[in-house]
């Protein structure tokens, strides 16, 4: 959430801003602190009263405070210790938060596994405060997400997470995710394994020479079936080798995954990781930030959900719409294995969708489709 210093915004979601309010005189009511240990701030907010409408989600705060800010008509929502993971967070994940324990323990211990495990236990399911509980934690991912990527060009890269490590088609996959990433754009994904991963990848390990050695490692362990905790360590440690000879500091790549898939592990090679347990709000917040265009590798029923989930906003396009392309990678594979892109063709048949749509063979023209697209390239002018 954005922060309050310096701004209009009620939200405050560190300490840094909190000084800062405190500072100004401002009054408290009304402000919305998302996740802050208070502990240290006990007196400051003892001796206020301003408190009424002030939000408190999560964090820690002493009992006498919780009590003070009741009684003063503060709303506290407290955490839940059935809740493997942090419903009020103010950033998007890291790999070792979701690996946590996956080395000693194995993956069935990890928060992103045991998240999973809460997220299917009927005991849950007509739970109020379960579900109140999982849409603010898919909010709050919501909002760290449009803080992290702001006004960047985001490019969205869709594929099966069937797809190994060690195949030419993941190498492809990569070197897409290279290229794009090269062009300025950040590569957004569904977070998972297989295409996924290598896109990814691809845009992470942005080093001379850092994407084939990694390519090399990974192929030790090509899928994380049936041992998630092998294809996630080995992962970690090259995400760990290029980090440290990464020389680019900014944003090239996220993850976007879902506790709905449960087969589906998160994949290590991003800049942030937005895990939602709505797949519905995922799938349309990963397709919705995707101004730059998508590209669809081959994949299964996930993948051609997504194609049409981005059809649907290009066919109701207005007239005078830019639209950016739709590009859908392996002419063989979408017209006969997956014949798809008849439908993609009929839909957009005197509509805009039409020329913002693409068959390609290959890694290298969707790239190229892309890039050519965008508002800063000489090509674009006059589409």
């Amino acid at each position: 959430m954005a922060a309050t210093s310096g701004k209009d915004s009620p939200e405050v979601e560190s300490l840094r801003d909190l000084d800062a309010v405190i500072a100004s005189g401002r009054p408290l009511t009304g402000l919305r602190l998302q996740d802050l240990d208070l502990t240290a701030y006990e007196d400051v907010f003892l001796g206020r009263t301003d408190l009424e409408g002030l939000v408190v989600l999560g964090g820690r705060l002493p009992p006498a405070l919780d009590t003070h800010l009741r009684m003063h008509h503060a709303l506290v929502f407290p955490t839940d210790p059935s809740c493997p993971v942090n419903p009020y967070r103010a950033s998007l994940y890291e790999p070792h938060e979701l690996y946590a324990g996956l080395a000693d323990q194995g993956y069935e211990a990890t928060p992103d596994y045991r998240a999973y495990e809460w997220s299917r236990d009927t005991t849950f399911h007509r739970d109020a405060l379960a579900t109140l509980l999982r849409a603010i934690h898919d909010d709050s991912v919501t909002d760290a997400l449009t803080e992290l990527l702001g006004d960047r060009m985001v490019v969205g890269v869709m594929g099966g997470h069937a797809l190994v490590r060690g195949s030419a088609p993941y190498a492809d996959a990569a070197r897409l995710g290279r290229t794009l990433a090269a062009a300025g754009l950040v590569v957004a994904t569904g977070g998972g394994p297989g295409a996924m991963e290598a896109a990814n990848l691809g845009a992470f390990a942005t080093g001379e020479g850092q994407l084939d050695t990694a390519l090399e490692r990974l192929a030790d362990v090509p899928s994380f079936r049936p041992d998630v905790r092998a294809w996630a360590l080995v992962a970690l440690q090259v995400r760990q080798e290029v980090g440290r000879a990464r020389r680019c500091s900014e944003v090239t790549s996220v993850g976007i995954p879902t506790w709905f898939y449960g087969h589906e592990p998160p994949n290590v090679f991003t800049d942030g990781i937005g895990k939602y347990f709505s797949n519905a709000v995922r799938e349309d917040g990963l397709l919705s930030r995707s101004n730059a265009g998508v590209v669809v590798l081959e994949g299964a029923a996930g993948t051609v959900q997504e194609i049409f989930q981005a059809v649907t906003p290009l066919f109701y396009a207005e007239a005078d719409a830019t639209l950016s392309p739709l590009v859908l990678v392996g002419r063989q594979y979408w017209t006969t294995a997956v014949p798809v892109w008849d439908v993609v063709q009929a839909l957009g048949r005197d509509r805009l969708l039409g020329p913002a749509v693409h068959l390609v063979d290959s890694v290298a023209e969707a790239a190229e489709v892309v890039t050519s697209a965008l508002p800063s390239n000489p090509a674009h002018v006059g589409r």
